[in-house]
């Protein structure tokens, strides 16, 4: 499939709707849109209690999700948002009192709380100080101290659009016998990840933005490693080996990753991500990449050209991710003379953030810059 066939997949486009806003929520394509209306209609007509189905829709999507992971499907389970992902790896680590988090300050909030709420029972959490929308992957290292047990970022940070060096912290981490965590919610769909190349320990990420998903599913990753030193905090019935055998009640847990997927989970948001992974197939991963960092260049130098500097203006092409800010005045004023010109983008901490996907062309964005020059 050629870029020109998808973009045909996205109706708003043919609305005259320039649509920025990736790293928020992501538009729904008619393949998204045609396989979830499949499912309504078998299960409204005719396929009731589709579950059989629905596993082999799971199981496919799984094993699309560890090959683009570079993984296997018993690695992964899906959840209800990057948040709770993370929340089922803070309660299940055995804490000792002193043993020590390290975030930074620049972190969406999902990938804060779930550590901050250990601090009740004497985990201390340590922050590191950005520099100008930027956390590296040494000044992670550098802020490590002595009794540090986990340290957790996001491979894009949220704001900025700063991709960090994984394979620099995880290689630290794994000499160092530090759990490695990635919030992967602005990266996945946009630009690849190795779990096993960046030696990471765990992942969350939801689907509802760059991966063009549902709100309301996410999947998290952990290795084999640490599911052993881990005692899972919340178990449900199919969190164990005997669950159809439904009186034997014997908390005898999967030693997958499926022991955190204890019950029902968004059966249409694995329905509408399986049908968003095969369009990503289609095109091939690696071009998505190449595309959505083309146009993140791109749009960086043609803002320059009309005295706006991005905040990784001059950044090298690794730390770039699809993501471009800037700070501008009147942000508010800005956002509502973009809206007015058919332009969604969204104004994050008094910055505009554009996000474009790989699909989005340079006419679009010489569309936005155009407007910006005469706003």
């Amino acid at each position: 499939m050629n870029l020109n066939e998808i973009r045909t997949l996205f109706p708003y486009i043919k609305n005259d709707i320039i649509y920025f806003n990736h790293a928020a929520t992501g538009p729904f394509s008619t393949l998204l849109v045609n396989a979830i209306n499949k499912v309504l209609k078998e299960k409204s007509e005719r396929n009731i209690d589709d579950f059989n189905s629905f596993k082999d829709v799971a199981v496919e999507t799984k094993s699309i999700l560890a090959s683009m992971l570079n993984t296997v499907p018993e690695r992964l389970a899906f959840t209800d948002n990057t948040t709770n992902g993370l929340n089922f790896l803070a309660q299940s680590i055995q804490w000792k009192k002193g043993d020590r988090i390290l975030l930074n300050d620049i972190e969406f909030p999902a990938n804060v709380y779930p550590f901050l709420n250990l601090k009740r029972i004497g985990v201390e959490v340590d922050f590191v100080k950005s520099d100008n929308g930027k956390v590296t992957a040494d000044m992670i290292i550098d802020a490590i101290k002595p009794g540090t047990k986990l340290i957790s970022v996001s491979y894009v940070q949220f704001l900025s659009g700063y991709r960090i060096d994984l394979e620099k912290i995880g290689k630290h981490c794994k000499d160092n016998d530090i759990i490695f965590s990635v919030d992967a919610i602005q990266a996945l769909g946009a630009v690849k990840l190795d779990v096993e190349k960046s030696n990471i320990d765990f992942l969350s990420c939801g689907t509802q933005k760059w991966l063009l998903g549902f709100q309301g599913l996410a999947f998290i990753y952990l290795n084999e490693k640490l599911q052993r030193k881990i005692i899972p905090a919340n178990i449900g019935w199919l969190s164990v080996n005997n669950a159809w055998n439904l009186l034997d009640y014997q908390i005898d847990l999967k030693t997958t990753a499926d022991v955190f997927q204890g019950g029902t989970i968004n059966v249409l948001g694995v329905y509408a991500l399986n049908a968003s992974l095969k369009l990503f197939n289609d095109f091939n991963f690696n071009e998505v990449e190449k595309r959505v960092l083309e146009n993140s260049k791109y749009f960086l130098t043609k803002l320059a050209s009309i005295g706006i500097n991005g905040l990784l203006l001059n950044s090298n092409e690794s730390e770039l991710a699809g993501i471009v800010t800037f700070k501008i005045k009147d942000p508010d004023l800005v956002v509502k003379k973009l809206e007015q010109n058919k332009i969604i983008c969204s104004q994050r901490v008094g910055m505009i953030r554009f996000s474009p996907h790989f699909y989005n062309i340079f006419d679009e964005i010489d569309r936005v810059v155009d407007v910006l020059q005469k706003n």
